[in-house]
């Protein structure tokens, strides 16, 4: 269906670029929640949020001038002078938008800890809820409703679904058929592909290996060797390969990290004459088994020009293996290598039953393609 099909203030089309609404930012708070409380537990919390957060009557009440961005991805709270970006949270995130005469609270959503004696329904969300003062609140609140609805429809338009051809029902039911696949985990779990390895050199020479991010979504979100330079010291010692997923450096683990906070780590190496590496011997190519028992049931996950940009959590694809910001190199014993973006999208379109997918980190495939130069540590 097109864009127009969108009801709200907004023109669909705008929300995909973004658009801007002034308003007057009172203050935050935290509220602890349950996952999905029914919308009448949502109000009254968003009444919460504002007796926390307004000024008692005769009192002034401090505000900021800012400007809320609107989108199809992610709502931001700039400053009206400087243009610098307050608060930043992506669509999926947000909870609930109430509007309370002519106050606009928007709820956040983190997710606390996990207790492994809680269960899912019971599990414990921090909400982070922000006031705002606007002549528009009702508008801006029905904006931010409107972009869920387009992104919803382009994600449908992405993956050439028809939405009255299936009911949640029977995605569910899809979804419960699919054991999880994961690859890594088996590997991970043998002991035999987890090492340490000693690299000596003189002192003042770098390591020589280039670092890329795993990928959004992996069993340990960690570091891959992407490259290694020719004649240093990880090349020398014969132990390291492309692919290998970096653990811990000198006892220090790499898990979870940023990706300049662990290439910091692996800087401050330079001047140690003997360095020790946990790795876990990997491929470079990582396989995701996603099973689809109908073309009418969504992959879960876009493609932009071969590469993984989002995943729908907890569909098949996830379940399968599938991992943001990697570049799909096969489907199927097919290579897509050299495949134009539509023609991928075709094939990801029709495949059906159990599809198998090659990929590779995307950072990697460019180093190993030559489209960009390593930064050797």
């Amino acid at each position: 269906p097109p864009n127009v099909s969108v009801p709200g203030p907004c023109d669909p089309e705008d929300l995909l670029d973004g658009v801007v609404f002034g308003a007057k930012y009172l203050g935050s708070t935290q509220l602890v929640s349950e996952r999905n409380p029914p919308t009448s537990v949502r109000m009254a919390q968003a009444q919460e949020a504002v007796d926390r957060i307004k000024a008692p009557e005769g009192e002034s009440q401090p505000m900021t001038e800012v400007d809320l961005f609107v989108s199809t991805q992610r709502i931001k709270v700039l400053t009206a002078d400087t243009q610098e970006a307050m608060m930043d949270h992506s669509l999926q995130t947000i909870s609930y938008i109430a509007d309370i005469g002519s106050l606009v609270v928007l709820m956040a959503r983190r997710k606390l800890p996990r207790q492994s004696e809680v269960t899912e329904e019971k599990r414990l969300y921090k909400m982070i809820c922000h006031v705002f003062h606007s002549a528009d609140a009702q508008i801006i609140a029905q904006a931010i409703g409107q972009a869920f609805g387009v992104a919803y429809q382009r994600f449908l338009e992405a993956n050439s679904i028809d939405p009255s051809q299936l009911s949640p029902r029977q995605y569910s039911h899809a979804l419960e058929d699919q054991e999880q696949y994961n690859a890594e985990l088996n590997h991970f779990s043998r002991q035999e592909n987890c090492k340490d390895v000693c690299i000596r050199k003189q002192k003042g020479e770098i390591l020589g290996i280039a670092i890329v991010e795993s990928g959004w979504g992996s069993i340990l979100p960690t570091v891959v060797i992407a490259n290694l330079m020719h004649g240093g010291p990880a090349e020398r010692s014969g132990e390291l390969s492309i692919g290998d997923r970096l653990m811990s450096v000198n006892g220090t683990s790499l898990v979870g990290l940023p990706l300049h906070t662990r290439q910091s780590i692996i800087r401050e190496l330079k001047h140690q004459p003997e360095v020790t590496l946990n790795i876990v011997h990997c491929s470079p190519v990582t396989t995701a088994v996603i099973r689809r028992p109908d073309s009418k049931y969504q992959l879960g996950f876009c493609v932009e020009n071969g590469v993984i940009c989002s995943l729908m959590r907890g569909g098949i694809a996830e379940r399968g293996g599938i991992r943001v910001g990697h570049r799909i190199i096969e489907i199927n014993g097919q290579s897509v290598v050299a495949t134009p973006h539509e023609k991928i999208i075709q094939i990801l379109t029709q495949a059906v039953s159990e599809v198998h997918i090659k990929t590779m980190p995307a950072s990697t495939y460019r180093l190993l393609t030559g489209q960009e130069q390593p930064l050797f540590l």
